[in-house]
């Protein structure tokens, strides 16, 4: 689950004991204490005094969450009187999950200043807001309560069933005035040929043969023209004197 928008929520730290703490003492037990550092919060447990290497403290503390931040600063001291506090060993504590689950308990590390192992811290952390958001995401969700039918009165049918409402006026339908004027229908091409007209006549003529026939043979050679007279002419055709009447 997301961990985003933490800023401000409380988260709940329980220092519930350290164990195998390195001892400082040569005589008597140590006293060991806790300092808790996350961002500029600090928070520090009471002394168990003579708790020795398995101190118990069993100590809550709520500090705010500080958005993009995910690690907690523990630190263990043993408390003296006259000298100043010695340092144990520390160690770094994941909070993502407890901030993905809402709770986490478990053991973590501690070294020494020179990186060996120190000894052990137990913390139970526990973040409230994670089991709020996780409740709301699983809640279900209520159906919708439809009005059921009585006497005199319609069925009030499911949206589902229900037909979609018709617009009341209609809307007509705008067209916008086109700014040309309509251009004139092209005229109807007439049918070929016309209807109730004569076929065409043939090309060529249908009378006429062809090929056509060759031209009559000319006397040859020709007549001429005008006929030829001889000199002296002839005696004349007939009986000459004519007959008398």
């Amino acid at each position: 689950m997301s961990i985003s928008g933490i800023q401000g929520l409380p988260l709940e730290i329980t220092v519930v004991g350290c164990y195998n703490l390195d001892d400082k003492e040569w005589i008597s037990r140590q006293d060991p204490y806790v300092c808790l550092e996350y961002g500029s919060t600090k928070y520090r447990t009471k002394t168990c005094t003579d708790g020795g290497k398995n101190p118990t403290f069993q100590e809550k503390f709520v500090l705010p969450l500080i958005e993009g931040l995910r690690e907690l600063n523990v630190v263990v001291w043993n408390s003296h009187t006259l000298t100043p506090d010695e340092f144990i060993g520390s160690g770094r504590i994941q909070l993502h999950k407890a901030l993905s689950q809402g709770f986490d308990d478990a053991a973590w590390p501690l070294q020494s200043k020179t990186g060996r192992h120190s000894g052990e811290i137990r913390l139970i952390l526990h973040y409230s807001s994670a089991t709020n958001q996780s409740k709301a995401k699983l809640a279900p969700i209520p159906a919708p309560n439809y009005a059921t039918p009585s006497s005199g009165m319609s069925q009030v049918l499911p949206p589902h069933q229900q037909a979609p409402p018709t617009p009341y006026p209609p809307t007509p339908a705008y067209t916008a005035p086109s700014p040309y004027a309509a251009y004139p229908a092209p005229p109807q091409p007439l049918a070929y040929p016309p209807t109730g007209s004569a076929p065409p006549a043939g090309y060529p003529p249908l009378s006429q043969a062809y090929p056509p026939p060759p031209p009559p043979a000319a006397v040859y050679p020709p007549t001429p023209y005008p006929p030829p007279t001889y000199y002296p002419p002839g005696p004349p055709s007939g009986i000459y004197p004519p007959p008398p009447y």
